[in-house]
């Protein structure tokens, strides 16, 4: 009878968890489940037992099928914005998705905010006072993200060549000179900020 109780008992905080994380959005952290006043210990069986998912430390859904990757990556990390191939990607410059979410972040961000099997993310840990720098807004595949300009973009893969594969660098560069809405004003400018004004001149300059 009592083993009935305790079954029961998990029923109804599962059912509970599970109605508070539909009304929160799909994703809710640690702390907002201490306001539900189950035992912790409970939450760790549900997750062991496959009834929620811990997404990454800290943050828990009831199934993942609810999200896509993009998603995920919109909610997860708003604070964040989309730079090097992810941005590439989202310009249309590189044909083939990336591997991993490519973000640039606040350097004193906790690097456990990354620890996470899916979606796979690449931090570029970023000074606050670069991090700004060219942080525009886009809406891409139903979410929003913050995402740096083009020309920002262009002048970071210039500065980190040798992070990049090299047909990625030379396709991302090509396109960009194919762009009839780029901005050459504003690539110079970011060039003097990334100091990168000599490659641009040499790798960009001569096609212009």
């Amino acid at each position: 009878m009592a083993n009935h109780r305790r079954n029961k008992s998990a029923e109804e905080a599962l059912r509970e968890v599970q109605e508070f994380i539909e009304a929160n959005g799909g994703i809710v952290k640690k702390e907002q489940l201490g306001e539900l006043e189950i035992d912790y210990r409970r939450i760790l069986e549900f997750v062991e037992e496959g009834k929620l998912v811990r997404i990454k430390n800290g943050y828990y859904t009831d199934r993942m099928d609810r999200f896509t990757e993009e998603e995920l990556i919109a909610r997860l990390f708003p604070d964040a914005s989309l730079c090097m191939e992810s941005a590439l990607y989202a310009y249309g410059y590189i044909k083939s998705k990336p591997f991993g979410w490519h973000l640039a972040v606040d350097k004193n961000t906790s690097k456990s905010r990354f620890k996470m099997d899916y979606p796979k993310v690449i931090p570029y840990y970023t000074e606050p006072e670069a991090l700004e720098l060219g942080t525009t807004q886009c809406s891409l595949w139903g979410n929003t993200y913050r995402i740096y300009e083009k020309e920002r973009v262009i002048c970071d893969c210039l500065k980190y060549e040798s992070k990049l594969d090299r047909e990625v660098f030379k396709e991302a560069i090509q396109s960009y000179i194919r762009d009839e809405s780029k901005d050459i004003s504003a690539l110079m400018e970011y060039a003097r900020a990334r100091k990168v004004v000599k490659k641009v001149q040499s790798l960009i300059g001569v096609w212009l």
